[in-house]
């Protein structure tokens, strides 16, 4: 009797539909599809979190304060027109 067998499959059935109710398994699938669903937005939280992360290191990189000394030298070429 292996699980190849079609009968084998349907008394499985049969046996599965007694003891769990037609119910409880109603209720199986959108509970499971639920926690995979949260399970692949955790996934993409980490690497959202990682993305920011990077994103604010590269606009600290390619935008540096603005030193005193090209503040001075652009109000002295102000003052001087």
């Amino acid at each position: 009797m292996g699980l190849d067998s079609f009968w084998h499959w349907i008394i499985l059935l049969i046996v599965v539909l007694v003891i769990f109710g037609t119910g409880k398994l109603a209720k199986m699938g959108p509970d499971l599809g639920n926690a995979v669903r949260g399970f692949k937005k955790a996934m993409q939280g980490d690497e959202e979190e990682d993305e920011a992360k990077r994103k604010a290191q590269e606009q600290l990189r390619a935008d540096p304060p603005p030193s005193e000394s090209t503040a001075s030298k652009a109000r002295d070429t102000s003052e001087t027109k």
